[in-house]
């Protein structure tokens, strides 16, 4: 042992934690990475006297060895997990923050930001308090009591939840504990919600620890190369193919794969398609790049897709809007090549698996394929393509609608005035689908579309995580107003840390997305406007419930509020509020109805097989034959 490592030091459970998290990074490439940044917490009696203190402590009492832990106080435990989510996305997940929460419901409020950070595959460390380990005093305050056992809690809730949970009953525990922990959120592959329950008696518990368990340590996150009989397999199918194309999902950004991706999709001339998570993995204007594919893609990706013989699944995990509802690819001899860290994504789609990581499989594969390249005529036609939904983009973008502006057209507002470094935020409604079709990323960075869990209520916490993250890019959160009612208190947040981002509220007086959904399954909209119960389903605007005055609510949280009704004000407004150094909102009403872009493809939400409803019996014969098409790809 090293001697500066050697002896004992008496911390409680809660400051040996903190300690051990303040001198953890992670490590890639020959660049290392705080693993732990920072700590977002809402504190209570469960954590109040353990890691608050403890938190506390390292701010006002700092010693050597322990390195600064910045504290954030959020104003609701679930926006805090979605903030470190947003943030451990952007940081390509080489870092991220920790949240404590006390006992009972505090912790349960983190349970959604747990399967949102799992589905993402982002890395979050939680720590929720929980009951005595002693049983003293049982039942105490918030504790939810199962007369068939006295070891279950309510934070057995995130087990499903997890890549790794553990509930630490006595100090002894922590070593191992925080040590497995570490492991998991530097796994390229297992990562996700990571969870610790602390009992809250054991959080100020006093105990001797090894000097050595906070040294500095490194976290290797690996790059593992592709097998060579697996790349062999993929050139053969890659060389056979006649239409192959790529997807790039996700992975092609976390692995920084992308300036390899470009240079493969240069050298063979393959199609790169992308899903939300891998959006900006190629530049749009990339002759190779086709734009988004599925449910909410463009034609140029989806009608590449459909004709397809070989699909080259780059870090995705082929969702149901990806695949549309497994009806997207429609050659009947279509074949799956998939490159990816995980197995059990590789796998699917009954795919040639190459478990690797990306970047290494790219610059591997673009090597076994020499000089390949696809036809000359194939190429035309992904040109043809590209060009066609260029002009179609350009429409939906400048649409000149009226009397109330498409959101399609705040988009190409944005696209056209935000930087190539800036951020834009999204994750429900019908804006995804907009933007997965429309948007022009000019690189990784720029598009921030949370579409695994599709959370109605990230968007504004995101964009706190997104600014901690990258704090010399713009960071602008499209936030539409049902989305907005669900989690608006970290506007709070924002003021108070001074950080500047602005909101874009798209203001429509109801659930645009799933409106348009119920209308086409038949369900007329019904509960998706605003209005007083018993008043019927099909009011008029002008006897619809307005519902909150969102831009004065605004201004009271702290933001300033920019209230727009044309397209011209409000790039009027984004320029004030860029130059601006307070955190904004500009406000903008459109219409409930659209315009949208044009679909060319379909996403699988069951009709009712009976019904006395003439709309839903008319959805149920559509329904009935826009399945048709749907089959396992085997």
């Amino acid at each position: 042992m090293n001697e500066a490592y050697a002896g004992t030091i008496r911390l409680t459970v809660a400051q040996a934690t903190i300690r051990f998290l303040s001198n953890q990074y992670s490590e890639r490439d020959g660049v290392e990475h705080r693993l732990i940044e920072g700590a977002f917490g809402i504190f209570g009696h469960g954590n109040v006297a353990g890691i608050g203190q403890a938190l506390l402590q390292n701010e006002v009492a700092p010693v050597e060895g322990e390195a600064e832990m910045p504290y954030i106080m959020p104003r609701n435990e679930q926006g805090a997990v979605h903030a470190a989510a947003a943030f451990a996305k952007v940081r390509n997940r080489m870092s991220t923050y920790m949240v404590t929460a006390s006992i009972g419901p505090g912790s349960l409020n983190m349970v959604t930001g747990a399967a949102l950070a799992t589905t993402n595959r982002v890395p979050v460390l939680l720590l929720p308090s929980d009951q005595f380990a002693t049983r003293v005093p049982d039942p105490v305050l918030q504790q939810l009591e199962d007369p068939t056992t006295l070891d279950l809690t309510v934070n057995d809730a995130f087990r499903p939840l997890s890549r790794f949970f553990d509930r630490v009953n006595r100090p002894e525990q922590l070593i191992p504990s925080l040590l497995s922990a570490m492991r998991v959120l530097t796994d390229p592959a297992e990562t996700g919600a990571v969870v610790i329950a602390m009992p809250q008696d054991v959080q100020a518990e006093a105990h001797d620890w090894p000097v050595e368990l906070f040294r500095k340590r490194v976290w290797h996150v690996r790059r593992p190369p592709a097998e060579p009989a697996a790349l062999e397999r993929a050139v053969a199918l890659i060389k056979a193919a006649q239409r192959p194309m790529i997807i790039a999902g996700g992975g092609a950004i976390y692995s920084e794969a992308t300036e390899e991706l470009r240079a493969f999709a240069t050298a063979t001339g393959i199609p790169v398609a992308d899903t939300q998570a891998g959006k900006g993995a190629i530049n749009h204007d990339h002759p190779c790049s086709i734009g988004g594919v599925g449910s909410t893609g463009g034609d140029s990706g989806n009608h590449i897709a459909d004709k397809a013989d070989l699909v080259i699944g780059i870090g995705t995990r082929y969702s149901d809007f990806t695949t549309a509802s497994k009806t997207q690819f429609k050659n009947p001899g279509v074949r799956f090549v998939n490159i990816n860290i995980t197995p059990f994504d590789a796998a699917k789609e009954s795919a040639e698996m190459v478990v690797a990581d990306a970047r290494e499989a790219l610059v591997a594969l673009g090597r076994a394929l020499g000089d390949y390249h696809v036809s000359a005529e194939y190429s035309r036609e992904v040109a043809a393509e590209k060009e066609a939904w260029a002009r179609a983009t350009d429409r939906c973008f400048h649409l000149g609608h009226g009397p109330l502006p498409a959101q399609t057209e705040v988009f190409g507002a944005l696209n056209e005035m935000m930087g190539d470094e800036d951020i834009v935020i999204n994750a429900a409604g019908s804006m995804p689908g907009d933007l997965q079709a429309l948007w022009r990323a000019a690189t990784p960075v720029q598009y921030h579309v949370e579409y695994a869990f599709s959370c109605m209520g990230y968007e504004i916490p995101a964009a706190l995580g997104c600014k901690l993250a990258r704090p010399e890019s713009e960071v602008v959160a499209i936030v539409g107003d049902g989305t907005y009612q669900m989690l608006p208190m970290e506007l709070a947040t924002v003021v108070q840390e001074n950080i500047k981002v602005i909101y874009v509220l798209l203001q429509n007086h109801g659930f645009c997305s799933i409106g348009a959904l119920s209308e086409s399954r038949g369900s007329q909209r019904f509960g998706t406007k605003y209005r007083q119960r018993g008043a019927g389903t099909h009011l008029e605007d002008s006897e619809a419930v307005r519902g909150v005055d969102i831009a004065a609510n605004a201004e009271s949280w702290g933001l300033k509020v920019y209230r727009v009704a044309s397209i011209e004000e409000f790039k009027e407004a984004y320029a004030a509020a860029q130059a601006g150094q307070e955190a904004a909102m500009i406000h903008i009403e459109t219409d409930l109805y659209g315009p949208n872009p044009p679909g060319s493809s379909w996403w699988d939400v069951p009709v009712s097989g009976v019904s006395r409803l003439e709309s839903t019996q008319q959805a149920y014969e559509r329904y009935t034959e826009d399945r048709r098409p749907q089959r396992h790809y085997l």
